[in-house]
């Protein structure tokens, strides 16, 4: 029987290091340098970098996506 117990806890150890690592990397996905472009002084909407998809506009001071 230690066999079969042994078979069982190694996919339990890989998912569990699977989830582990997924919460580091939505950390720094979340921390990374691509947000702290929006968060640059403006004053107008043309003040906002431009972005593909992204709407960028100028609220209280800082570029925000929208």
């Amino acid at each position: 029987m230690q066999i079969g117990k042994n078979m069982v806890e190694t996919p339990k150890l890989v998912y569990f290091i699977i989830l582990f690592l997924s919460i580091f990397l939505c950390i720094t996905v979340s921390n990374s340098s691509f947000s702290q472009i929006f968060n640059s002084a403006c004053k107008t909407d043309k003040d906002c970098p431009k972005f593909g998809r992204v709407n960028v506009r100028c609220r209280k001071g800082n570029c925000v996506p929208i």
